[in-house]
């Protein structure tokens, strides 16, 4: 049984948007066959329901938790994801999505900036979706602050080394960054391109497109 330990809670702004995706993604799952729980991710290697096992992992792990696992993993950090991803995925899909509802709402988190689980909660939302054929219509706000937030770091992924020298401009918001040939899109795909999925470079225009896909 998963129990999400409690957080100081901060950044109140982002948590509910946090939340959001995660019911949304929950409801969006909630009648998968079997089949569609096996289907391959946009995750190399893993599964929609792996996926979503490693959402819960990320939603139950406290700093302390998070540091114990990098420690016991050798600093394996591949090894310790797919250690907590094991321990959450439970032995059918319905208990995967129980245990994936039951943090829906929690504010446990690893070592990261709350804003870091909120691309959690969308790009590997996107990663489930996508292969399923499950469209969501993201709040254009909450996409733009997820790209501003991506186009500036490589805590997580190495975005800020992938579109250096390149410029970025979404078609459907006022997300913008850099300077340099042009790649534009939908604030989705450009966030999803920043990220490394590959699939959605061909929703993207511009003369930067190609040295974004030699990047991804």
């Amino acid at each position: 049984m998963t129990r999400a330990e409690p957080t100081t809670r901060r950044a109140p702004g982002i948590w509910p948007l946090v939340h959001s995706e995660r019911a949304a993604l929950a409801a969006d799952l909630a009648d998968l066959t079997d089949e569609q729980w096996a289907t391959p991710s946009l995750c190399t290697e893993l599964t929609v329901r792996e996926v979503l096992a490693h959402l819960t992992a990320g939603a139950s792990l406290t700093p302390a938790r998070w540091f114990a696992g990098v420690i016991r993993c050798r600093f394996d950090f591949d090894k310790q994801v797919a250690m907590r991803l094991a321990e959450q995925l439970g032995a059918t899909p319905a208990e995967t999505l129980a245990r994936f509802r039951r943090v829906t709402t929690s504010t446990t988190k690893p070592p990261l900036p709350v804003v870091a689980m909120l691309g959690e909660a969308i790009v590997h939302a996107e990663d489930i979706r996508r292969p399923l054929g499950i469209h969501r219509d993201y709040p254009i706000d909450t996409l733009t602050r997820l790209a501003e937030y991506y186009q500036g770091s490589d805590l997580v992924v190495p975005v800020k080394k992938r579109i250096a020298g390149l410029r970025l401009a979404a078609t459907d918001g006022p997300f913008a960054t850099g300077s340099g040939p042009l790649v534009s899109g939908t604030t989705l795909a450009l966030t999803m391109a920043m990220t490394g999925r590959t699939g959605y470079l061909d929703e993207l225009d511009g003369d930067g497109v190609a040295t974004l896909r030699d990047r991804a």
